[in-house]
């Protein structure tokens, strides 16, 4: 089945349940809530599993003029009913050791019994619990078939738990969150739906395995219930109910054991069984679906089903969102495929590729020529076409994205009856190993036809860039001697989710040093930590500049170096204390500083040092650091990094400094520092300690180089080793 398939009936079993789905989610887990507060109270004894029914009824029976009955519940709680020594009434939590009353037997609140009446049946008796039921099952639907699109988008069930490139925050935590709650999820849509079904009798009844044993009183010696064997065999969290006899005196009275599988009826003199009869099966699954849906057997589960509730309440709105942003990019088509002289066909899995597509379609038609956009697999024959533009994703390791699996084989099928300039833009992410696979297979297999005229390289965007798409709409600029638009902001996907952040401080540059430092004050719900990157938007376009983030007194504390017409850093240094911005946080969880390292080397060069200042000054725990950093000259910034690790050299958040200059008279670079203390190094990676390493990739690069060596040379091991231990972090731009 294809990937589309899955994905329309995962869409239309949520529409169609969504609205039920928000009021089981919500009364869910004030339910799920109520479970876990029902055991609180302290009415559970101590070693509850090893009591036997022997040890707990001679007590009962000792303390109470009378007793008709005792139950334990789901939390292990014993009940009485009876008569206490002076005739009253009693129907309490005891404890079963002692027979003292421990607690009052209460009704549900008013409140639960209203949520749980909407939870059940939706206030509409009969007719709601079948509803209920049948959307129990639609939601069990809802989870195989978004289970088969993960697998589907991972290639396979053995990566389903591989890594997933973040293209937005509700696609991301739809797919993370769903893989982590689909074992929870359903289990409560199973054993939601046989509930209902169990309702209803859908189910046929099997008889009762019944065994009646015939009692001869007048051979048998009256014991005391102490000793009755099967009082002994049975412990006490194994029963339900035990029913006592109404008159002591009668021989056909007896006492009734309701267990979890089975009924049986003993003796009341001997202790002998007089009847067993076995629960059926429907009725031990009917118990086990109770147990599983509502977390009444255990705390931790009834946790587990109000976060798989709320979760719920997130796939919805996450769900609709996706379907809403792809429905943003929506074709509109003035020309029909047939009489187009521009064909631009686009691959896409969640919209973002179509939307570089359909910036390029736009212009076209606005300068006046016939354009056609459409999906890959629309590929067919087009009698008027001078130009065919692929603009295509990547799916999986090297496959077609879901609107695009028809496509090579449609070429092959469908040559074109004219020579056409054909050409291919693919996008992906490097972080794949299989970057833009599909479209070098598309660009490979359209140049070997021999109606296609290459006009442009296969031209390959990473992470959707627009600066580097407008580097292929210039080059296809100059060739076709039409003009589109070349501003990167044009094909920016406008940025959301920013905040404001206050400047606190800046520093000045000087003739001799060009870094500055800069400090803001984000909002009190912005979540951060040293190593976690800012994302600011000097163009107000969707044109990102990430700057490492050093948290200091609960700031974001940056270290800029301003470049010539450097769009981000002269944005930053034109602010002035008091100016306002807005960006946004990015966490960046693969470079904080590690929790569990017996000690850290950090490794920088210019304004990499940020985020080790802000984690020095955080080291509370006083892990040992030692920090390795390089520069071009003492400068006035320098210095206030010296006079920073002497302070917290003396606080132990930092346990030694160590600087390279490149540019003074005795040239040190970082890497030599390292070079002379190979035993450190060595020593520090065999005994779990981490390295980390920010600041330009071509020190990163010549720094790993050095570390490898050492690691061959001490050790053993290849530095790749110590990258798999997570050893190794790292940083660099």
């Amino acid at each position: 089945m294809t990937l589309s398939v899955w994905r329309y009936a995962h869409l239309t079993l949520a529409v169609f349940s969504s609205l039920f789905l928000v009021l089981a989610s919500l009364t869910g887990v004030v339910l799920a809530v109520d479970a876990i507060g029902e055991k609180i109270p302290p009415y559970r004894v101590a070693n509850f599993e090893n009591l036997s029914v022997a040890e707990v009824l001679p007590a009962l029976t000792k303390n109470y003029l009378e007793v008709s009955e005792i139950s334990v519940d789901h939390n292990q709680f014993t009940t009485l009913k009876g008569l206490d020594e002076d005739g009253n009434d009693v129907d309490a939590y005891i404890n079963p050791v002692t027979g003292k009353v421990v607690g009052k037997n209460q009704k549900k609140s008013d409140f639960i019994q209203w949520v749980t009446s909407l939870h059940r049946s939706l206030f509409l008796h009969e007719a709601g619990r079948l509803f209920v039921g049948v959307n129990s099952f639609l939601l069990f639907l809802i989870a195989i078939s978004g289970s088969v699109l993960v697998i589907q988008r991972q290639k396979g069930v053995r990566r389903f738990f591989s890594k997933i490139i973040k293209d937005s925050f509700v696609q991301y935590y739809h797919v993370i969150l769903g893989r982590l709650m689909l074992i929870p999820i359903l289990i409560m849509a199973l054993s939601g739906t046989y509930l209902s079904m169990q309702r209803f009798k859908l189910f046929p009844e099997n008889k009762n395995d019944q065994k009646e044993v015939q009692v001869e009183n007048k051979t048998l010696k009256q014991q005391s219930i102490a000793d009755f064997e099967i009082f002994k065999k049975t412990k006490l969290s194994e029963v339900q109910k035990i029913e006592f006899p109404f008159d002591t005196e009668d021989p056909e009275e007896v006492y009734v054991l309701k267990l979890t599988d089975r009924e049986i009826q003993v003796n009341q003199f001997t202790g002998q069984i007089s009847s067993e009869v076995h629960y059926p099966t429907t009725v031990l699954l009917e118990n086990l679906s109770l147990d599983l849906h509502t977390g009444r057997a255990s705390a931790i589960w009834a946790i587990v089903l109000a976060i798989a509730a709320l979760n719920i309440l997130f796939f919805i709105y996450s769900g609709f969102a996706i379907t809403l942003r792809r429905r943003e990019t929506r074709i509109k088509n003035k020309h029909k495929a047939k009489d187009s002289q521009f064909i631009l066909l686009a691959g896409s899995e969640n919209g973002s590729t179509l939307r570089f597509a359909n910036a390029v379609h736009t212009q076209l038609m606005t300068n006046g020529f016939s354009s056609y956009l459409g999906g890959l697999n629309e590929y067919a024959l087009f009698s008027k076409a001078e130009h065919i533009i692929i603009f295509t994703s990547t799916h999986g390791l090297g496959d077609a994205p879901s609107n695009g699996t028809k496509f090579l084989s449609l070429v092959e099928q469908y040559p074109q009856e004219q020579k056409v300039n054909v050409s291919v833009i693919g996008f992906g992410s490097k972080s794949y190993p299989d970057f833009c696979g599909f479209a070098r297979k598309t660009d490979e297999i359209l140049t070997t036809q021999t109606w296609s005229n290459r006009f442009l390289d296969l031209h390959t965007i990473d992470d959707k860039s627009p600066v580097q798409f407008a580097d292929w709409v210039k080059k296809w600029n100059t060739k076709s001697e039409i003009t589109l638009a070349t501003t990167p902001a044009t094909y920016a996907q406008k940025p959301k989710g920013l905040e404001k952040m206050i400047v606190l401080e800046k520093t000045t540059i000087s003739e001799t040093d060009h870094t500055f430092m800069l400090t803001l004050r984000a909002g009190m719900r912005t979540k951060f930590t040293s190593g976690d990157l800012l994302a600011v938007y000097p163009a107000g376009d969707g044109r990102d500049r990430l700057y490492s983030i050093g948290k200091s007194n609960g700031n974001i504390s940056l270290v800029v170096k301003l470049h010539p017409h450097g769009l981000g850093s002269g944005y930053l240094y034109n602010l002035q204390p008091g100016s306002v911005i807005k960006a946004r946080v990015m966490k960046n969880e693969a470079f904080h500083f590690p929790k569990k390292a017996t000690a850290v080397a950090m490794i920088s060069n210019g304004t990499g040092i940020a985020p080790f200042l802000g984690m020095i000054e955080q080291n509370k725990s006083k892990v040992a650091c030692h920090l390795y950093t390089g520069f071009r000259n003492e400068t006035e910034t320098v210095t206030k990094h010296k006079q920073f690790a002497e302070n917290q050299i003396e606080k132990q958040h930092l346990k030694d400094f160590h600087i390279a200059f490149s540019r003074e008279q005795n040239q040190c670079y970082v890497m030599d520092l390292i070079q002379k203390e190979t035993e450190f190094f060595a020593t520090l990676l065999q005994q779990g300690g981490v390295v980390m390493i920010c600041g330009s990739l071509v020190m990163q690069q010549d720094v790993e180089k050095v570390l490898d060596a050492i690691c061959i040379e001490k050790n053993g091991n290849n530095l790749a080793y110590y990258k798999t231990n997570k050893q190794v972090l790292a940083d660099c731009y």
